[in-house]
């Protein structure tokens, strides 16, 4: 006889990340490229614009702080994964369950955690198509021209099949080729504005000179969520983490910091470098994507555009597993769907489906982004690991974690 009501085995298996055996045997290398897949993004190629519009002063500074900041952040989300002796929170939501409450605390963790994460998708699945497309104009000149919504759809078809892997650790050799390539296409876009030098009476005065002040203003805003967008590593550190296995004698929290300085390591060589030498070398020349202002040779850029293909593909299924996981949750609760392989077909094939059809319809939601981002990158980077840490934590008033974390709150 079935009982009413499920038993503890049954819950803990209903909050698994998959529908078999639960998955905590990561190493702390994987949280690194995880990291670095999660936060280099396409998005590090514009760094160069961002600085075109805040200038060497304010561009180097917001850059500086933003990662010793969010390192910051990242080490405090690593430390709250098992702030509760005997619990680990596995998800960014059931850490903010516990900070603010069962019903607040969803309403002012999802909705900031999905921006970022579907957000990134919807631009990824943009940026592998553009990519796509300039990676084949440029090896094959004499093929008929193929319209960019065509190469969105063939960028995005691949991930029907990708996101049928179960979990973080099955998508690890995606994620860590990613990584390598976001090291790679980085580096030839430095040390190729560096070959190529600067441009002719180059300009490094402040383009409200050439424009109007409102317009500026945007795209001042507009460089500053450029910015927020290159650490928005922190929408998926506890989902992360919760494949890793803990001990009383080693938590979880010692091999994942270890991992998430790795990755940020990874992120100063690869974010510092795009930045100012691409600033150097072209100014307020430089394009929205640094690759374009280098013509030659160009084998190597066609190569570049191939690797950032090669890294969306991976950032997509690392921003895409939790929106996977929340799916497949919600589906079983609300509508009684068995769990198994045709709750997995459906769910992610949908979600799938989903960001293409936004990506096809609205090419340019990456300039939005730019934009609107700050709205879900900043809080999730920035404001909200700094509240729960002085919500759960409730550091002494003047002493060190609680004057860094206000001066965050403040500054951002």
């Amino acid at each position: 006889m079935v009982s009413a009501s499920p038993t503890p085995k049954e819950v803990e298996s209903n909050e698994k990340w998959t529908q078999g055996e639960p998955s905590r045997h990561a190493r702390w290398w994987y949280s690194t490229f995880h990291c670095v897949t999660a936060m280099i993004g396409a998005g590090v190629l514009s760094l160069p614009y961002a600085m075109a519009y805040l200038g060497w002063g304010p561009g180097t500074m917001v850059l500086a702080i933003s990662w010793f900041m969010t390192l910051n952040t990242m080490w405090q989300m690593i430390q709250l994964h098992e702030c509760v002796p005997g619990t680990r929170f596995d998800r960014y939501i059931d850490l903010g369950r516990h900070a603010f409450g069962p019903k607040l605390g969803p309403w002012i963790v999802l909705p900031q955690q999905l921006i970022v994460q579907v957000g990134c998708d919807i631009v990824y699945m943009v940026t592998g198509g553009k990519c796509l497309k300039k990676f084949v104009e440029m090896v094959c000149t004499n093929c008929t021209p193929i319209r960019q919504s065509y190469w969105i759809v063939i960028f995005g078809s691949l991930h029907f099949f990708l996101s049928q892997l179960p979990n973080f650790n099955s998508v690890a050799g995606v994620s860590l080729a990613a990584a390598v390539m976001s090291l790679s296409y980085s580096t030839i876009a430095w040390v190729g504005s560096l070959a190529h030098g600067r441009v002719d009476n180059v300009s490094y005065a402040y383009a409200y000179q050439s424009t109007s002040s409102v317009d500026y203003m945007f795209r001042v805003f507009n460089a500053l969520g450029q910015i927020s967008f290159a650490f928005a590593g922190h929408a998926v550190v506890l989902e992360i983490q919760a494949t890793m296995p803990s001990t009383p004698d080693k938590p979880s929290r010692i091999p994942m910091w270890k991992g998430a300085v790795g990755a940020y390591f990874v992120n100063a060589i690869c974010y510092f470098p795009v930045a100012l030498i691409g600033y150097w070398a072209f100014g307020q020349e430089v394009e929205d994507n640094v690759l374009m202002n280098l013509k030659r040779p160009e084998w190597l850029i066609a190569a570049a555009n191939l690797m950032v293909v090669v890294h969306v593909i991976g950032s997509y299924q690392v921003f895409a597993m939790p929106v996977f996981d929340m799916l497949e949750r919600m589906m079983m609760k609300k509508l009684n769907f068995p769990p198994g392989l045709l709750l997995r077909i459906v769910a992610r094939s949908a979600y799938v489906a989903i960001t293409l059809f936004v990506g096809v319809t609205f090419p340019f939601f990456g300039d939005l982004l730019g934009f609107f981002g700050g709205f879900g990158f900043a809080p999730t980077s920035y404001f909200l690991p700094s509240i729960m840490w002085l919500v759960i934590k409730k550091p002494k008033r003047f002493s060190t974690k609680w004057f860094i974390n206000w001066v965050n709150l403040i500054l951002y």
